[in-house]
């Protein structure tokens, strides 16, 4: 079974190439979707989430307006949360990997923006990088959270830069110009995992 990595920072689009993949028929595993799971109410990290930033979760839900001002307030709470929740969704990735190879798959794709931070790019035959203008992915930023440009530039720079996924990746899929050209780039891609 082919393994390939889909990463990209936020605003960059990579949730969009994705969702064509999987229209593709390629398999999935979305680490962000894994996280909203883990962080909903009754799930495994919220009550961990809720001892180390008490005021972001009220009534058993979690206020991710609330923690993200507080990870950018204080950077270092930022590696806590990430120990809570990095072996959370390293097990369910493990499992996603598991069934796929019981199912047959062919090929399924590992969409994690931490996929280097983490490692998990040292599982995948090759990575996708999925990248955009720094003014697309700041005003995208900006627009789907909203916050003040400001915000979301402070957001961004937590991450790791653009220019060093680009660096490390085996493909680059260009947004920020127009949705066909992304879906000629996603085409020409899943055309390369078959070959």
């Amino acid at each position: 079974m082919k393994i390939l990595g889909l990463t990209g920072g936020m605003g960059m689009g990579k949730s969009t190439v994705a969702s064509m993949l999987r229209r593709a028929g390629v398999a999935v595993f979305d680490a962000d979707a894994t996280v909203h799971a883990l962080q909903a109410p009754g799930g495994a990290a919220l009550p961990r989430i809720a001892q180390l930033v008490p005021q972001a979760v009220t009534a058993g839900r979690l206020d991710r307006a609330v923690l993200r001002q507080a990870v950018l307030t204080h950077p270092a709470l930022l590696k806590k949360l990430e120990a809570i929740m990095h072996p959370l969704v390293r097990h369910a990735r493990t499992e996603f990997l598991r069934r796929s190879r019981l199912q047959g798959a062919a090929c399924v794709v590992l969409d994690i923006p931490l996929l280097f931070e983490t490692g998990a790019d040292r599982l995948c035959r090759r990575v996708a990088v999925v990248s955009a203008p720094p003014w697309v992915q700041r005003r995208r930023v900006a627009h789907r959270r909203n916050m003040p440009p400001p915000q979301a530039r402070r957001l961004i720079a937590c991450q790791m830069r653009d220019a060093r996924r680009v660096q490390k990746a085996d493909t680059v899929i260009r947004t920020g110009l127009s949705m066909k050209e992304t879906e000629r780039q996603v085409r020409r891609f899943i055309r390369s995992l078959r070959a």
